[in-house]
């Protein structure tokens, strides 16, 4: 595993954040986020998955959401404000944040992207995100991610 600090790991260190970096094997080609939290001995419901969207406006949204959960577009729309809202397709996800599907951070994408983190994070004092690139993982306050991305607490999944 490289040591290389990526976009989102020099982000929180110029706003003198603390996180913990967590590594896992990435080889074997599964990097959803179930098999992830198997990996690296978390609790699902503290690792969440960042998902990139485009409202009708044309607007780009993220949304920070459980790695078992499922994006709930009507109440995504809501929160931004949008008639409708649709998840960017895959091919375009690096030239819009910088990233790769895989290793898509909320934190130090190209542009700050209204960001909206699902309300369950309020429980949590630790939530483990993207790194900014596949094999690695950033842990950090719910807090600390909620000031660097400028994001919203919003219930924004689907009721299991």
């Amino acid at each position: 595993m490289s040591k290389a600090k990526t976009n989102a790991m020099r982000v929180l260190d110029k706003k003198m954040i603390p996180y913990n970096v967590i590594t896992y094997d990435s080889q074997d080609g599964k990097i959803d986020g179930i098999s992830v939290t198997n990996k690296i001995g978390k609790d699902p419901q503290s690792v969440y998955k960042t998902l990139v969207t485009q409202g009708n406006s044309g607007n780009i949204y993220v949304f920070v959401i459980p790695v078992e959960s499922e994006l709930d577009l009507k109440k995504a729309a809501q929160a931004t404000g949008e008639k409708n809202i649709a998840l960017v397709p895959m091919t375009d996800i690096q030239k819009l944040t910088g990233y790769i599907r895989g290793g898509c951070s909320p934190i130090g994408m190209k542009k700050l992207y209204p960001t909206f983190i699902d309300s369950s994070a309020s429980q949590l004092e630790h939530i483990v995100v993207s790194g900014g690139k596949i094999g690695v993982l950033i842990e950090l306050s719910v807090e600390a991610l909620q000031n660097v991305t400028e994001a919203a607490l919003q219930e924004v999944v689907k009721k299991q």
